[in-house]
């Protein structure tokens, strides 16, 4: 016989298990994604090292289909699956913007390396093998990178940085840096991040903000994170002053998750193709 306790254990329980639904982190939406095409290609700007990728389409969108990019850099000890299932989710995301009315796009990952920074290194041109390689890679599966977005997170966020200010406005049309590892001094950077401090000066942020000009920005940091305090310092010295802001959080995927729905609507909006 099923006790009165029991019964409302159970009915607990079951609550409990449809909280967790599909076993989603917290906030990502549970809605289907569209179709996902994962590749690899050989890279001669990395050394003749094969790198994977993946491009995620929204739902109602064939793989193969004419669309604008938005091209996601990861962070530190990352690969291309953090953008998708194993951290971020994005792919979610974009189905619920897109359900939601925002102009389609398809999302472009692609392994950078541990800790390369995605810019040009004495082993390797990891921002070369983006421009030259991967996006022609995705010219070829029929996606219109005619001008491209860039998002990307900690180390990626300097990477969308980065190349933002190396191809200018011509290129991307819309830049997503969100807690950029950015540093004033060569002194400040984590160990790895630059080969020496000749490199650190030949690809720091501040002194190209000028190639940043007529991109659309968007750079957001949470309020713990250390990065804070230098991410308001670039802020300020981007003119316009960029969208986005200093939020609550931390530097972890947790807060990169709670930005991802203002940015895909941000990153939809620059990149709607006239």
């Amino acid at each position: 016989m099923t006790t009165r306790r029991a019964f409302l254990f159970g009915a607990l329980a079951t609550g409990a298990l449809a909280g967790c639904g599909s076993g989603l982190p917290h906030g990502v939406p549970d809605v289907s994604a569209g179709p996902r095409v994962n590749g690899s290609f050989v890279s001669v700007e990395r050394g003749g090292v094969r790198k994977s990728r993946t491009i995620g389409y929204p739902p109602g969108h064939r793989a193969g289909a004419r669309l604008p990019v938005l091209v996601v850099l990861h962070g530190r000890g990352g690969d291309h699956r953090d953008a998708f299932d194993r951290s971020l989710h994005l792919d979610r995301y974009l189905a619920s913007a897109v359900r939601s009315g925002a102009t389609p796009f398809a999302l472009a990952s692609v392994d950078g390396g541990d800790h390369s920074y995605w810019h040009p290194r004495r082993d390797g041109d990891p921002a070369g093998m983006v421009a030259r390689e991967f996006v022609p890679v995705l010219a070829e599966q029929g996606l219109d990178v005619s001008r491209f977005g860039l998002l990307g997170w900690s180390m990626g966020g300097y990477g969308a940085l980065y190349l933002s200010s190396v191809l200018g406005a011509a290129r991307v049309a819309v830049c997503i840096a969100e807690s950029p590892a950015i540093w004033r001094h060569s002194w400040q950077s984590v160990a790895g991040a630059f080969d020496d401090a000749q490199d650190f000066q030949a690809h720091a942020i501040f002194p190209r903000v000028s190639g940043l000009r007529d991109i659309a920005m968007r750079l957001d940091c949470g309020d713990r994170d250390g990065f804070a305090p230098v991410t308001r310092d670039l802020r300020a010295a981007i003119s316009p002053t960029p969208a986005g802001g200093i939020e609550p959080g931390g530097h972890d995927a947790t807060f990169w998750r709670s930005q991802a729905p203002a940015q895909l609507r941000f990153a939809a909006r620059h990149l709607a193709r006239p």
